[in-house]
Parts: C-alpha cells; sequence; structure tokens
C-alpha cells in the first residue's frame, strides 16, 4: 500500500469504483456522495475500504504462490494436511471431506504433490485398504515458506496499527463477520 491509502498494482475488475492507482477513497466517496444523494459516504467509505483491503491480500497470497512454486490449490492440500497437528496425517476420506473434494478429484491432486515429494500416501500394514496421507518434510517447508511470506505482507498490511487498535479492528471485524470461516 502507498501512503494515501492506494495500491501500486492496477485492479481493472474494481475500476467501476474510481479506486485504484489513480483514485482515493476519499475522493470517490466525495464523487458518488455527490450524485447519489441517498449514498451513505461511511458505508461506502468502509465498504471500499474493505473491498481493497481484500484485493491487496488477494495479491499478497498471488505472490507467496508465486515465490513458493505451489499452485492454490496444492497450497490448500498442504495447509489442510498441516492443520491436522503433528504427525500431519489423515485418511483421504477425511481429507476430501474437509476440502470439499470427491474422492477421485483428491486422488488426481495428490498424485502430482506425492511425485514432488510433499506428501506420501501410505498403507495401513494390517489393513491394505486403510490409506494414510502424510506431510514430508519437504512438504512442511514448501508450508512453512509460503505461510511465512503470506504472513509478512499481511504484517505489512496492518503495519501503520497500534497493538490496541489491532485488537479494536478485530473484535469490530468479529461482530461484522461472525461466522467467518
Amino acid at each position: 500500500m502507498v501512503e494515501d491509502g492506494s495500491f501500486r498494482e492496477n485492479y481493472p475488475q474494481e475500476n467501476y469504483l474510481g479506486v485504484g492507482v489513480e483514485g482515493s477513497v476519499d475522493r470517490h466517496v466525495e464523487t458518488w456522495t455527490r450524485e447519489l444523494e441517498w449514498l451513505d459516504p461511511l458505508t461506502e467509505a468502509i465498504t471500499v475500504r474493505l473491498a481493497a483491503a481484500s484485493r491487496y491480500l488477494t495479491q499478497s497470497r498471488k505472490r507467496a504462490l508465486a515465490g513458493s512454486g505451489l499452485r492454490l490449490w496444492e497450497f490448500k492440500i498442504l495447509l489442510t494436511l498441516r492443520r491436522q497437528g503433528a504427525p500431519y496425517a489423515t485418511s483421504p476420506s477425511r481429507l476430501a471431506d474437509e476440502m470439499g473434494l470427491t474422492r477421485g478429484a483428491l486422488s488426481a491432486r495428490l498424485a502430482p504433490l506425492e511425485e514432488a515429494g510433499l506428501l506420501v500416501r501410505t498403507h495401513d500394514t494390517s489393513d491394505r485398504r486403510r490409506v494414510e496421507v502424510r506431510l514430508t518434510d519437504a512438504g512442511h517447508a514448501a508450508f512453512e515458506r509460503h505461510a511465512k511470506a503470506e504472513n509478512r505482507d499481511e504484517s505489512d498490511l496492518l503495519a501503520p496499527l497500534t497493538h490496541q487498535e489491532r485488537e479494536t479492528l478485530d473484535r469490530l471485524l468479529r461482530k461484522l463477520l461472525p461466522e467467518a470461516l
């Protein structure tokens, strides 16, 4: 984010807002408040700023993915395994359920990650029908690199806020979006 609150990157899909590289939220609100007498300027300012924060975080994820060499679906599989806690393993059925995928779709996605050495599928020695998907050390490291890159950008976004302001923002967003995630 640059000092005036705008972003360095252009977001063509959002240009209809008049906010981007050349615009500012305040100018946007001023223009539309003048043009639309029914528009609540505070609501407009908040929603445009939330949209801008969302775009920033989306671009952050894209940058982190590009830097880590992972595709989003690959990262999501590593993330879901990591979320299991040590030993970062689960059954393919449970993994598919948690990710909202069919068993077939998950199986097709696991193969390239297994070939890349990021995860391993093992069969239970007492029951060959039981399979476990486990994050490898390389998969753990790939997840860490990506997560750290995203966290740096997230921290940069919030850097202008004091700790107390971050806590206040968290409380307000929790109230606004109680069911997020």
